[in-house]
């Protein structure tokens, strides 16, 4: 017996397993003031440099951006000291997500990625014809053991959010070695550091000596989260010199915009601004926690510029869902993370001081009720 042919053009397999992509919610009750802490921007705006250089690039408009990103390419070479032609830039670190998955995986081959890891991974994998395969976590916290376990002669990448998003969790450069050291030399490894400007433990490394070391390793930077330029989408990426050359490739040729370029080369450079957020983050950090903790509520330790809030399990009255409703008819929106496999828990962004107290004392009204 035939298959019939189809009578409608039919998407790729794997396409229509995706779930698609929720942002954080920007919307609170009708009536009250807006404090949007959903999607992990920061509260301090963008650098004031960058905000000049993207209005003198308004001037210009009309002229095609520089499609390989010198200008941009060339000062965070010089912030973080490397060469220019392992850089890659995007249209958000999304983008790059994209381009490794669609170039290294292909139907047949697989990609793993942690249990609480980055939705974007799995999304990523699907559309590339792959298949994705999810490593446990120990305490919301990524598994060397357990990611090493799920390798298989199909597998061809395995990404690594560093520090974690949403439990704000991270590995250490020892054990990312490690997992390095165990995987076959034709696995790529996908280091997205996406966070990792906020991080102060000292065992911590971004991933930038171990690119530099291998073939077979990437790291993954955005500007959304520090530097304040989320609206404009800029990430880049640093890697082997054959990896950089595959994504030249494939990538559109004038994927990153005139104003982005401008507006994140002044940024990478303004290091007093970026001092400024860090501080603004290990000031809030600590209070949150233990102000949440005192609540009775569960935090998972995080190192990024957000917290992981996890509410009694079998008390409807004092939920997360029942704590989401609560806090948005305040005017404080956080982000709910049941995709995530955490249907009990609310991401929360560190915001601004006005922001950070209101939602202690709208939890604190809330698990007195």
């Amino acid at each position: 017996m035939t298959t019939p042919e189809p009578t409608t053009p039919q998407p790729n397999a794997g396409v229509m397993q995706i779930a698609a992509y929720v942002p954080g919610r920007d919307k609170a009750a009708p009536g009250v003031r807006l404090h949007k802490l959903s999607s992990n921007e920061t509260p301090l705006g963008a650098s004031p440099a960058a905000i000049d250089a993207y209005r003198e690039a308004a001037d210009r408009l009309e002229i095609y951006p520089d499609g390989s990103s010198h200008e941009l390419r060339r000062a965070i070479a010089e912030v973080h000291g490397l060469n220019p032609d392992n850089i890659v830039c995007s249209n958000g670190s999304d983008e790059l997500l994209g381009l490794l998955a669609s170039t290294y995986v292909g139907p047949g081959d697989e990609g793993i990625f942690t249990e609480h890891g980055f939705l974007v991974y799995r999304i990523q994998i699907l559309a590339a014809g792959g298949t994705p395969v999810v490593a446990p976590e120990t305490d919301h916290r990524a598994d060397v053991d357990a990611i090493l376990a799920a390798v298989t002669e199909r597998t061809r990448i395995v990404f690594l959010a560093n520090p974690n998003n949403p439990t704000g969790t991270y590995l250490s450069d020892e054990e990312v070695r490690r997992l390095h050291a165990g995987l076959p030399p034709h696995v790529l490894l996908v280091l997205d550091a996406a966070y990792a400007e906020y991080v102060r433990r000292n065992d911590y490394a971004s991933g930038i000596e171990l690119v530099s070391a291998n073939r077979n390793v990437v790291m993954t930077r955005t500007f959304s989260k520090i530097h304040g330029l989320a609206g404009l989408r800029i990430g880049w990426l640093y890697g082997p010199a054959e990896i950089v050359d595959a994504l030249n490739r494939v990538r559109g040729p004038f994927n990153v915009n005139a104003p982005a370029i401008a507006a994140g080369s002044a940024a990478i450079r303004d290091r007093a601004h970026v001092d400024k957020a860090i501080a603004h983050n290990d000031k809030w950090l600590p209070r949150l926690t233990e102000a949440f903790e005192a609540m009775g509520l569960k935090v998972t330790p995080s190192v990024g510029n957000f917290v992981l809030v996890h509410f009694p399990d079998g008390d409807a009255a004092r939920s997360a869902a029942a704590a989401d409703r609560y806090l948005v008819e305040r005017g404080y929106v956080l982000r709910q993370v049941v995709p995530y496999g955490l249907p009990n828990a609310l991401r929360m962004t560190i915001g601004s001081d006005e922001a950070n107290q209101g939602v202690i004392d709208a939890l604190a009204a809330f698990m007195r009720q």
